[in-house]
């Protein structure tokens, strides 16, 4: 599909599958035949306010307001492509060098849960989801529980986690999920001989596959956790994806697992992805396949939305903290100094400063190839998943 064929500007997209098109809105997901479109495959008049009257435009009111905070800026893994890194590792080793640390106090905590309580009475909303982000957030356990503790009295309903789970045990999993974590993203970084090379320990160098399955096992048995896996996809590991798929299913429960593949990115920091979207929407097809097959979830297409964090100025639906109070637009910008936006004891900057630091997801991110060749990756993955949960019943 070309950009040319939305028809409106709220994000939504049309997509010509194997044998219909495809409307993805705010509201949902329509099935659409030729008749329901022009010549040159633009939405009839008709079809337009057909889907207007099911709700497909409609995006669902925001419920709760989204607070993602660091509960330690530092990590214990080093790995080369992180936002977090400032450059590569001078030595070639896996110690690059990071934002300053920071950790999370009983201080700052009430400060921040002060500072959600105001935004959250501004954009008359009661619920809270809350996200324990880093650096690696495990490495403050108790800076974790405590917020999530405390949050509750002041509408905390959920919370979840983007943990490498290195340090994630039995006993900790139980204490998170019984103060409302419900989920936890882990990445892994191709199979096991890949992800080792590339996800290393920071004080050693060694592995952390192994660990970080065992720990998912552990924690999976001793607590109601749903997991989504991240797959980082680089020149570094794109031949080991097919068999991480099948390790993953033969050790973890597919049924509680997420998987989605994400293409490594360049912010600036020395790390280059040589693949370009040409190679890699026929793999990206048969990874999703092979995931549904083997029982896993995986992620389906939507609309075009913005982000409740970062895609609204001013934090008016969600807000990044650090650990040490500082405010950023973005997790991409999170613990670096100049990109502040403000601090929970003094609110949102405004002006120009605050305008220029306002990034929303991947906007920091590079790539070699142009905006229309990423969109038309997007949409080539998107159409083969959604003709397949189609043809499989899924959908």
């Amino acid at each position: 599909m070309s950009l040319d064929q939305v028809t409106r500007t709220g994000g939504e997209r049309l997509l010509r599958g194997e044998r219909n098109w495809w409307f993805l809105g705010a509201g949902g997901i329509a099935r659409l035949g030729s008749r329901h479109l022009t010549a040159d495959g633009a939405l009839l008049p008709e079809t337009e306010r057909w889907l207007d009257e099911k709700g497909l435009f409609a995006a669902s009111p925001v419920r709760s307001y989204s607070l993602t905070v660091l509960t330690s800026t530092h990590c214990n893994l080093g790995c080369g492509y992180c936002f977090q890194n400032t450059a590569q590792d001078p030595a070639g080793g896996g110690r690059p060098p990071r934002i300053a640390r920071s950790r999370l106090t009983s201080k700052t905590i009430t400060s921040v849960l002060d500072f959600t309580r105001r935004q959250m009475a501004a954009a008359d909303l009661e619920r809270l989801r809350i996200l324990l982000f880093g650096g690696e957030p495990l490495l403050n356990p108790r800076g974790c529980l405590e917020l999530l503790e405390r949050a509750a009295d002041i509408g905390q309903t959920s919370a979840w986690m983007i943990s490498n789970a290195t340090l994630l045990t039995p006993r900790l999993a139980r204490q998170l999920t019984e103060l409302g974590l419900d989920s936890v993203q882990v990445t892994f970084d191709g199979d096991r001989p890949d992800h080792d090379r590339i996800r290393t320990g920071r004080a050693d160098g060694g592995g952390t596959f192994d660990t970080i399955i065992g720990n998912i096992v552990g924690a999976s048995e001793a607590a109601p956790v749903r997991w989504t896996l991240r797959v980082n996809v680089s020149q570094e590991n794109i031949h080991g994806i097919d068999s991480l798929i099948d390790r993953l299913a033969a050790a973890l429960d597919p049924a509680r697992c997420t998987l989605y593949f994400a293409r490594v990115g360049d912010v600036g920091i020395g790390y280059a992805n040589d693949l370009r979207t040409g190679e890699l929407s026929a793999a990206f097809v048969r990874w999703q396949r092979r995931a549904l097959g083997l029982g896993f979830t995986v992620t389906r297409p939507g609309a075009r939305r913005p982000c409740t964090t970062c895609g609204h100025s001013g934090g008016r639906y969600g807000a990044v903290v650090s650990a040490d109070g500082t405010l950023s637009s973005c997790w991409e910008t999170a613990g670096k100094s100049d990109w502040e936006v403000g601090t929970v004891a003094d609110g949102y900057v405004s002006g120009t400063k605050a305008d220029d630091r306002w990034i929303a997801c991947e906007d920091l991110y590079r790539y070699d190839e142009g905006a229309r060749a990423i969109a038309e990756f997007r949409d080539t993955v998107d159409t083969a998943l959604l003709d397949h949960l189609d043809e499989t019943g899924r959908l």
